[in-house]
């Protein structure tokens, strides 16, 4: 099954994934708009321990404060529809994209997570995969083993779809992700945990545009 949704790529060049509310619904929508106000072009709701409804509410902060760019969430198909998100992003244990896009908006956006070949035919029906983790993530235990930069270009190539690199990225690695088939850089810490959102968003513009030239 080819993916329904069209999309520009470019519109997920730089993903900022959320971290934590550890200051509050607000405080997060507030660190979002200075990440954006620095370049990021797409939004990753992922909280894992929040509830359904908090991640609702979370959602629609998010949109509110930066409706221009594109916003995913994490897992919950029905959470992204009831928050006017864009799209949803799957893990390899959660709904295969096939089988949400039989019943999802045609113009919905499914992302699918790859972390080896067997992941490549289950993220069918996806727009876009996310491969990774790419480089060590240091803090996250579920992230799984480091791939390396070979394995995903191998992996984006075998995907045929647009390709996120994810795990360990940093504006100092950003360029050369790019030149191995990278259309879209996922990042968490380097931005959400920065003191300067905007300032370190501007960083990893300037090595995507360094990488273009």
């Amino acid at each position: 099954m080819q993916p329904v949704a069209r999309f520009d790529p470019v519109s997920l060049r730089l993903i900022a994934i959320t971290d934590s509310l550890r200051d509050g619904v607000d405080g997060l929508a507030a660190r979002a708009a200075l990440a954006v106000s620095g370049g990021v072009t797409a939004l990753h709701l992922r909280l894992k321990d929040e509830s359904p409804r908090m991640l609702v509410d979370v959602a629609r902060a998010l949109r509110a404060a930066v409706p221009q760019v594109v916003l995913l969430v994490s897992e919950r198909a029905d959470v992204a529809l009831a928050a006017g998100a864009q799209g949803v992003h799957l893990g390899i244990d959660d709904v295969a994209p096939s089988a949400l896009r039989r019943v999802l908006p045609p113009e919905f956006l499914i992302g699918a997570s790859v972390g080896d070949e067997s992941d490549i035919a289950r993220a069918t029906g996806a727009d876009f995969v996310a491969i990774g983790p790419v480089y060590g993530t240091g803090g996250r235990v579920d992230a799984g083993v480091a791939i390396g930069i070979e394995r995903f270009r191998a992996l984006a190539v075998l995907s045929g779809l647009p390709a996120i690199a994810v795990g360990g990225v940093s504006a100092a690695n950003a360029g050369a992700l790019m030149r191995a088939g990278a259309c879209g850089l996922a990042v968490i810490s380097a931005l959400f945990s920065s003191a300067d959102p905007s300032g370190a968003a501007r960083a990893f513009r300037s090595a995507l545009d360094a990488s273009e030239r």
